[in-house]
């Protein structure tokens, strides 16, 4: 999430009240997640674990919350609570804005769409050209859609990330101020939901066609000329490549990559990055042959069980 403005580091530091080393007037210009963070971005990190990761990161900020030695050509923002304080800034850079209409004033839709009753479009929506945007879909703040798009009845776009950090009362949100994407000729069937990125965006590429009742999670990449079948949810930070098939009630872990023109066989748990080009199935994932190899094997079990007594 990229800030309207430069800002200095003392100003940011004074938004969030906490201390910093660096240059006073070491210039701001965002925020972001460790997976997507830019020169000039600010980055949170409140475990030792990640420590390194961050400070090492192309982060130009790290708002930690532990005194280290702060890295060349960077700055540090001391904070006793980086989650907390990652939120103040969220809040105060894209605060919750109310809306009274269905549609909002300074949304912009292009010529030619058709939006259905009971729709509601947020603020700073922009949608394009002949787009159709069936009933009851609810299409949340600074959500960007390209051309010749359909979004099927119930759908959701733009939803917070499911991202919680535990404490001793309870789970605290890591509050969303990010964005959906939508290219155009994309269709999205009914009841599906895609959550906005964290900082950034989750995208979905041109021409893909999304089934029915089809969770994205946040941040997730999606490319081109996929195929998205029922029931698949996707977690959040996928990198799915062009040309993807998801079949039924395929669901993901978070922080995986799928390659290009990869098949993923229904009801399939992809737990970890497979490559473009082949054909997967079952739990935990493996190449199709392999694992039906495999099953035809199990089902011998019980003749060589009779035959050794």
């Amino acid at each position: 999430m990229k800030f309207p403005k430069t800002y200095h580091l003392h100003e940011i530091a004074s938004i969030i009240g906490c201390k910093f080393i660096g240059e006073p007037n070491f210039p701001v210009q965002g925020m972001n997640e460790i997976h997507v963070v830019e020169n000039g971005d600010i980055v949170f990190v409140d475990h030792p674990k990640y420590y390194d990761k961050a400070l090492q990161s192309a982060a130009s900020i790290v708002l930690i919350n532990k005194n280290v030695d702060c890295p060349n050509g960077k700055a540090l923002l001391i904070s006793d609570d980086p989650f907390r304080d990652f939120n103040k800034l969220t809040n105060y850079f894209k605060p919750f804005q109310s809306s009274n209409t269905s549609i909002s004033t300074s949304a912009k839709i292009g010529e030619g769409t058709v939006v259905q009753p009971n729709t509601f479009i947020g603020n700073n929506v922009i949608i394009g050209k002949n787009c159709l945007i069936h009933s009851n879909v609810s299409i949340y703040d600074y959500t960007v859609i390209g051309d010749n798009v359909i979004i099927h009845a119930g759908s959701i776009l733009g939803a917070d990330a499911f991202y919680y950090k535990k404490r001793e009362s309870g789970f605290d949100q890591l509050i969303s101020g990010g964005r959906v994407v939508i290219g155009n000729n994309v269709g999205i069937g009914a009841l599906c939901t895609i959550d906005k990125g964290v900082t950034g965006d989750t995208t979905i590429g041109e021409g893909t066609k999304i089934d029915n009742q089809v969770h994205v999670g946040h941040d997730t990449v999606i490319g081109k000329n996929c195929l998205i079948a029922s029931q698949t949810g996707i977690a959040g930070c996928v990198i799915i490549e062009d040309e993807v098939t998801l079949w039924g009630q395929v669901g993901t872990t978070s922080g995986i990559t799928i390659g290009s023109k990869a098949i993923v066989h229904g009801q399939t748990g992809v737990t970890k990055s497979i490559e473009g080009g082949k054909s997967y199935f079952g739990t935990p994932v493996e190449e199709s042959r392999e694992k039906l190899k495999q099953l035809a094997n199990i089902k011998k079990i019980p003749d060589l069980i009779q035959k050794l007594k």
